[in-house]
């Protein structure tokens, strides 16, 4: 039958190089043969790699892990991953589906691969079919729950931190500003730097509470301790609890008229 093969999906890379040394070391002949950042080419990737397992990360840009179930159905075996929804963890211990948690558990991802290996092995189709049947009828419980609408909006920043991943609230942040390939995502405690551009935090962030100010900057509403005139009779933002101040555009200073 050859080596089982597997395809990661997860818009976080380092989260998917973690999955992948963890998976390598407790699994050792499991072969990874393709990674992605969503669910969008599912159909080319089982077309050109077959692959029988998927380890879908469930709020994924795009098409998430819970549409890209769907479209996976039978044709291979789907490992949810997620970042403590509790909701989602109690359905998939409920239902028997595989599923891992972020940050990833080296004992819980173990358990998770001995299951994989008694369900993909030679003789047991039948509980192969029960399996698919299970994580059909999930997916379409959890989709209207989990499954992001054109109304939801961003929660979490992933940003890396060395070899970590950290996940910071967005109600945390104070500001978001680009800094040439990054940008930085400022809070009261710290700052770091993703790679997701302004443009596409702005399509993603509850526009009611996250305003852009500059072509390089968004600030928390809920952030702003004063707006006050400048130099040259420029806007600018002072901070609860930052001492940086924010420069509002000549573009964007109507939004503080009735302020």
């Amino acid at each position: 039958m050859g080596a089982p093969t597997a395809v990661l999906a997860d818009d976080e890379p380092l989260l998917r190089a973690q999955l992948r040394t963890r998976l390598a070391r407790l699994w050792p002949e499991l072969v990874v043969v393709h990674e992605m950042e969503n669910g969008r080419d599912i159909e080319q990737v089982i077309a050109a790699h077959a692959p029988r397992l998927f380890f879908l990360d469930i709020h994924m840009p795009g098409v998430n892990g819970l549409e890209a179930a769907r479209t996976i159905g039978k044709r291979a075996h789907v490992v949810f991953v997620t970042a403590f929804d509790q909701y989602a963890v109690e359905a998939f211990e409920q239902g028997a589906i595989d599923y891992v948690l972020k940050p990833f558990n080296e004992e819980r991802l173990a358990s998770t691969v001995e299951r994989l290996r008694e369900r993909l092995s030679v003789g047991a189709p039948q509980a192969a079919e029960e399996d698919d049947e299970r994580v059909m009828a999930l997916v379409e419980r959890l989709a209207g729950r989990l499954a992001p609408r054109a109304t939801d909006h961003l929660r979490w920043i992933k940003a890396s931190v060395g070899q970590n991943v950290r996940l910071i609230p967005v109600e945390e942040v104070l500001f978001f500003q680009s800094d040439e390939k990054y940008t930085r995502v400022v809070t009261a405690e710290a700052e770091t730097l993703i790679r997701k551009p302004i443009k596409e935090l702005l399509d993603e962030l509850d526009p009611d509470k996250f305003w852009q100010v500059h072509r390089a900057t968004i600030v928390n509403v809920d952030a702003i301790a004063s707006v006050r005139r400048g130099l040259k009779d420029q806007a600018e933002i002072a901070l609860k609890g930052h001492r940086e101040t924010l420069i509002v555009s000549r573009n964007f200073t109507h939004l503080f008229k009735q302020m």
